[in-house]
């Protein structure tokens, strides 16, 4: 666990050179293109008398967490929320 009272930089440690992280990289530099496509309608939406309330991410909402949070917020009425993520992982071999 991460002690609160310590400067978030210090937290993660030194940076490491750009020079050694260019060694350390794996494969050849190409290119990848991913797309996502979404395409949400909302269409003869009627709403009358909606509450609507409040949301929030507050300190810790995220404690214990590992991997890749996703936050999607509505406080909305007849709202479309679309969401998609694209996470892109090339390992390559340990060797020298």
């Amino acid at each position: 666990m991460v002690d609160a009272t310590v400067a978030p930089d210090a937290a993660f440690g030194s940076a490491v050179d750009p020079g050694a992280l260019s060694d350390m990289r794996g494969g050849e530099a190409q290119l990848v293109d991913n797309d996502i496509l979404v395409n949400g309608r909302v269409e003869d939406a009627i709403a009358d008398d909606v509450l609507t309330g409040s949301n929030s991410v507050t300190s810790g909402s995220f404690a214990n967490a590992s991997g890749i949070s996703t936050v999607i917020q509505n406080t909305g009425a007849n709202v479309l929320i679309q969401n998609a993520m694209i996470v892109n992982v090339k390992f390559a071999d340990a060797g020298p």
